[in-house]
């Protein structure tokens, strides 16, 4: 956004990636330009291929230091205190720009822009709210946080212990499937809490990896479940929250069965959907106990077959772990059974992470299996 008087640009950033990206940057100069920066660490499509990188927050925010000048540069927890304030993160834009506005940054007068807001006619009282509270953010931060602190510390109840683990799991898995399907995963657990117990008494955490992994693989998003998703009526009441009047819905999906790929990657390729797909979404939704079985027409694709089979493979090589544990390969065990949290993606990215993480198995199994002589020798 161009500044009247001086000339001078204004960075309103609405995340560290975008704000320090070579175009962002290409547009600042020390002295004559202002920065204020969200300080949200928005995931982008680099950390999907690799979700094991580091995000660069320090890094991004010399950059922006850099190209602008330090004092010249205000870094906000814009989204986690618009979420905090007004319960929805979609106020951070409005948030910054009333916190732009009081630093005196926007040339336009307070009039003109609540009347852009109203003539938006989209939540214009809370959009109003928004605003305000950006602008009292920069008068008087302190006051604005305390303002934010406790929505912000309401947090869902983690899982920890085994028993909480397990429990939450069955909750989600009756709801994925059944309970028939539920029970598969709460007594393949069981079995393993009891082996780990007898087996190397006094280690604990093998019981906990399998907990994990083993709902990670049971749990796979397929249509089934992205129908479910959509229509347990969560969905739509975080969208009557979120929005005013009128709005269109439209969905981005590639299901396999329906999709082109791309003639150059070989990737499925995505396509708009309309909000008429919402019934046909219930519909799937309440044929979710076909999964699985012969009557479940996207259970013949390579993907399903290779997730459906991921669980059987993984069940075994626990039961093959469990055939010679002891105290000694306890922490390789945990490994081994750890290993499904790398397969994380949808389509060809999952399959790429199930390559990788089948490799690392492969080696941790050989390690484990190997006589004890040659674990010494190795160490």
């Amino acid at each position: 956004m161009r500044l009247g008087a001086g000339g001078a640009n204004l960075l309103l950033g609405c995340d560290l990636v975008v704000s320090a990206s070579p175009d962002a940057l290409a547009k600042l100069e020390p002295g004559l330009s202002r920065a204020i920066v969200n300080t949200q660490e928005t995931i982008t499509g680099e950390f999907t291929r690799h979700p094991d990188l580091a995000f660069p927050s320090h890094t991004l925010r010399l950059s922006i230091e850099a190209a602008a000048g330090a004092e010249a540069c205000d870094f906000l927890e814009a989204t986690k205190l618009a979420t905090g304030l007004m319960g929805d993160s979609i106020a951070t834009n409005l948030f910054m720009l009333g916190y732009a506005w009081q630093k005196g940054l926007v040339p336009l007068s307070l009039d003109a822009l609540m009347r852009a807001v109203e003539l938006n006619g989209v939540a214009v009282e809370t959009s109003k709210r928004t605003f305000a509270w950006g602008r009292l953010a920069a008068h008087n931060l302190s006051t604005v946080q305390a303002a934010a602190k406790p929505t912000l510390r309401v947090e869902k109840t983690v899982a920890r212990t085994l028993p909480e683990i397990v429990a939450k799991r069955i909750e989600l898995l009756t709801a994925y499937q059944d309970k028939e399907y539920a029970a598969r995963y709460s007594a393949f657990v069981d079995k393993i809490a009891r082996a780990e117990k007898e087996k190397a008494p006094g280690r604990s955490g093998l019981a906990e990896a399998v907990a994990k992994s083993l709902y990670k693989l049971m749990a796979y998003k397929d249509e089934y479940e992205v129908a479910r998703l959509y229509t347990d009526g969560q969905f739509l009441e975080k969208l009557g929250q979120q929005f005013e009047g009128d709005y269109k819905l439209s969905f981005h999906l590639a299901p396999p069965l329906f999709s082109d790929r791309d003639p150059v990657t070989g990737e499925l390729k995505k396509r708009e959907y309309g909000a008429w797909i919402m019934p046909a979404f219930r519909l799937l939704a309440s044929l979710r106990k076909l999964r699985g079985t012969k009557l479940d027409l996207f259970g013949y694709t390579a993907e399903r077959k290779m997730e459906r089979r991921l669980i059987g493979d993984y069940e075994a090589t626990i039961e093959q772990v469990l055939a010679s544990l002891d105290q000694n390969n306890h922490a390789m065990a945990v490994q081994i059974a750890s290993v499904p949290e790398s397969m994380r993606g949808y389509g060809h990215i999952k399959e790429k992470n199930v390559v990788a993480a089948k490799a690392r198995e492969a080696s941790l199994l050989a390690a484990y299996r190997a006589p004890a002589t040659e674990k010494v020798a190795a160490e």
